[in-house]
């Protein structure tokens, strides 16, 4: 894949304060992107344009909650003005909840479906229609292994995970022919605040660096699916056909959000 792939192209991303999102757009200004910028804390957003500024990249802040589909659209109308033409939306604006079955709150819950997924179907609405009239863009999922199937104490966010996946594995199909391809990033453990804390030990834990390099490149390869660290994806997917009560027996024994 040529070196040049972000030059010229305008990338959306939401969540983009923090985490893999603030590595990303990072990561993509320095390989030539030009960025525009989503998440609700506008003072942090203006610390990573700057930084993205004195390495000579491009880039703009929009703040907004995904949760507002008004606000979004407005953000990627701004963008568009500003940059030009969305290319590239990545879809990352998510958080984490740890919710016992005991101890089941459905606010949180609520909470957790609304930012993880109708955030994404938010910023997919405001980029979509442009890019399929266009005849071109590229639609990214920031999933998670753990959509695969379900973990302990992790009910709501395996569920907005796997929401998410189902949900841009469809967009795949209805936009086959159209110009637009879609791209679901299922990272393993990462560094990131989301994970800061924990006494569960993270099998596999990733720096953040080497995480969005690898997520950098999946997206230039315009790979449909890609999952990673490796040796994490290949234990997650002989879980998908385990018997059930294997499967039972070992997640009960490894929960990962202590």
């Amino acid at each position: 894949m040529s070196s040049n792939y972000w030059n010229n192209k305008t990338v959306f991303i939401t969540g983009a304060s923090s985490g893999i999102g603030k590595g990303l757009a990072l990561e993509i200004a320095a390989r030539g992107g030009r960025l525009g910028l989503l998440a609700r804390r506008e003072d942090v957003l203006k610390e990573i344009v700057d930084e993205i500024k004195s390495r000579n990249g491009i880039a703009i802040v929009v703040a907004a909650d995904v949760r507002d589909s008004k606000a979004v659209r407005a953000a990627a109308d701004r963008v568009r003005a500003e940059l030009g033409p969305i290319d590239v939306m990545i879809a990352n604006a998510g958080i984490g909840a740890t919710n016992p079955a005991a101890q089941l709150d459905p606010e949180q819950v609520a909470q957790v479906i609304d930012i993880n997924v109708l955030g994404a179907v938010n910023s997919v609405a405001a980029v979509v229609p442009e890019m399929v009239e266009r005849g071109s863009g590229q639609l990214v999922a920031i999933s998670s292994l753990a959509g695969y199937r379900g973990l302990a104490k992790s009910a709501a966010y395996c569920a907005s995970k796997a929401a998410l996946s189902s949900f841009f594995e469809s967009l795949r199909i209805d936009l086959r022919h159209t110009g637009v391809t879609v791209t679901i990033i299922h990272p393993g453990f990462i560094k990131t605040p989301l994970t800061a804390g924990r006494e569960a030990k993270m099998p596999y834990l990733m720096e953040l660096d080497d995480a969005v390099k690898k997520i950098a490149t999946a997206i230039e390869k315009g790979k449909k699916s890609y999952a990673f660290p490796w040796q994490l994806a290949t234990i997650v997917r002989a879980g998908m056909i385990m018997p059930i009560a294997m499967y039972d027996w070992i997640a009960e024994r490894n929960s990962f959000r202590e």
